[in-house]
């Protein structure tokens, strides 16, 4: 158990380093030449980042931990990438791994990566994971599987694999995956693209589940998207995604989800049924080697633009539509991990558009998953191998 209070300035002002993190949009582009399809698609104005928060580090020796979910009790469970599921309690003591995963694969990005529980988990004590999944000849795949915590947390108990993505591919990279309950009796899964050239086409295939979002019944995994095409799989809702490792759902109850680009092309996305996003056919920014993607193109016939991107990238991780008491300046805002920018990123909105960005904590750390807690507190988890959970208030709050 480690729990320390730090109270750190996200403010230009306030951060020696504050000046640069805040000016943001100075930094130049990747693709120069590349033009949003409409105002403030990207490099919104920069809002005031003046907040005082105060970091309480409720736990740390994490094993680069990745998803996160509250317990009624107040408990946190965390998965960490290299396998282990463990408990956090409200007092920061850390659990042994709890038993009863499926076979994991562990190598490069895959292993053990989002967890949610029921609704009702106070009576059926019901959790989802998703992972990287073993499959034949050294394959991977994302795979979601459910099971029940056991009275004492120490075993998922009759874990089963509900679902499995189509084809399985020789890659250790692009799982997504982030699995957001969508309050109509389904469960959305995000997915990658599996990184590689010869994968990452299939985005546009629907006979695929590479570079999608689908839709299951969160008991058995039966399809319940809506592809409206005649040949796709029924549980797409949406395809041409790169790589979703963040999803949320927003006051009215509709999926947002954000996505790793390429080099200046992270994405926000509000996917609808159906829809085509585009990847890799489509998308702002440039190959790593700053080549075009493709032929470069930014918009198509057919093709959905992203209600926000990033040029340069913020490496986006787990993000939330904040819902609380404690920052009441923030309500509905969107806030999203930072793993390459290191900080917590807060999107202002109006309606579907975008209106304003700021950077807050600027420094912390790779940040993996942000939730907000049932007192309105933010929690984090920092991407590292010692990674911490870190709750966060306003500096004039108690933590």
């Amino acid at each position: 158990m480690f729990i320390r209070l730090t109270t750190f300035a996200a403010s230009a002002s306030l951060l020696a380093t504050g000046a640069l993190a805040q000016d943001f949009n100075a930094v130049p582009p990747n693709a120069p030449d590349q033009q949003p399809a409409f105002e403030n698609q990207t490099r919104a104005p920069v809002l005031a980042g003046d907040v005082a928060l105060n970091q309480t580090v409720i736990a740390d020796g994490l094993d680069h931990p990745w998803g996160l979910a509250e317990l009624p009790d107040g408990s946190w469970l965390v998965t960490e990438r290299a396998g282990n599921l463990r408990l956090v309690g409200a007092d920061g003591t850390l659990s042994d791994p709890i038993g009863g995963l499926p076979e994991l694969d562990t190598r490069d990005q895959g292993g053990l990566l989002d967890v949610t529980v029921a609704n009702d988990f106070a009576d059926t004590r019901r959790v989802w994971i998703s992972f990287a999944q073993p499959r034949e000849d050294g394959k991977t795949a994302t795979a979601v599987a459910t099971g029940t915590l056991s009275a004492d947390n120490s075993t998922l108990e009759g874990t089963e694999v509900i679902w499995q993505q189509q084809p399985a591919w020789d890659s250790t990279k692009h799982y997504g995956s982030v699995l957001i309950h969508d309050g109509q009796s389904g469960l959305f899964v995000t997915t990658g693209e599996r990184s590689v050239p010869d994968a990452r086409v299939y985005s546009q295939n629907v006979t695929t589940t590479l570079g999608k979002v689908v839709r299951i019944d969160p008991e058995t995994g039966a399809p319940m998207g809506d592809p409206g095409v005649a040949e796709a799989l029924p549980e797409i809702w949406s395809w041409g995604h790169r790589n979703i490792q963040g999803a949320a759902l927003d006051g009215q109850g509709r999926l947002w989800t954000i996505e790793h680009g390429p080099k200046g092309g992270d994405e926000l996305n509000l996917p609808q049924a159906g829809r085509n996003y585009g990847w890799p056919r489509v998308t702002y920014g440039v190959e790593y080697s700053g080549d075009p993607v493709e032929e470069g193109v930014t918009q198509m016939e057919g093709t959905e633009q992203p209600v926000y991107y990033w040029d340069p990238v913020i490496a986006p991780g787990q993000m939330t539509f904040y819902d609380g008491e404690m920052f009441p300046d923030w309500q509905g805002d969107l806030l999203i991990g930072g793993l390459k920018s290191n900080d917590l990123v807060r999107l202002e909105l109006d309606g579907d558009r975008v209106t304003g960005e700021a950077r807050h904590l600027q420094g912390i750390g790779r940040v993996r998953e942000v939730e907000v807690a049932r007192d309105g507190a933010l929690m984090l988890l920092t991407d590292e191998d010692n990674g911490r959970l870190i709750r966060v208030t306003p500096a004039q709050s108690e933590s």
